[in-house]
């Protein structure tokens, strides 16, 4: 590798560093901030234990059949779910959103990358006209 590094120009050198090297390094940090999202906000568990109670909070419904007793930990534990939903639909939204920007914060890093030796050309040739 480095044999044909020393023997191409540095132009050719330049193009593959600028327009392949670099890219590919973005690309895989990008990844890798996308998927630390994904872990930091368990958005996958999260899904999966989305009726679960909140914090395992459970009444026992108790030995024999006491209907007040009964109807008591069954309001209880459908209480504790829906806190449970809520809390954790907030956390999905806010673990989406987040994910969302950090998608396109590295959409707009990567296509800025490769539009820079645009961007060179176009200001040279402006400041020529402008100078001229």
């Amino acid at each position: 590798m480095m044999e044909a590094a020393k023997k191409q120009n540095i132009v050719i050198q330049y193009l593959i560093w600028h327009f392949y090297d670099v890219p590919r390094g973005l690309i895989k940090a990008w990844q890798n901030y996308l998927l630390f999202n994904l872990n930091y906000f368990s958005l996958l568990l999260l899904v999966k234990t989305f009726f679960a109670p909140w914090r395992r909070y459970v009444w026992s419904y108790g030995r024999g059949f006491d209907l007040k007793k009964y109807f008591e930990a069954l309001v209880s534990n459908l209480i504790s779910r829906i806190i449970g939903a809520i809390v954790r639909s907030f956390l999905i939204l806010i673990g989406l959103v987040t994910e969302i920007f950090v998608f396109l914060a590295g959409l707009i890093l990567v296509i800025g990358w490769l539009v820079l030796p645009l961007l060179l050309v176009y200001g040279l040739f402006f400041g020529f006209k402008i100078i001229f």
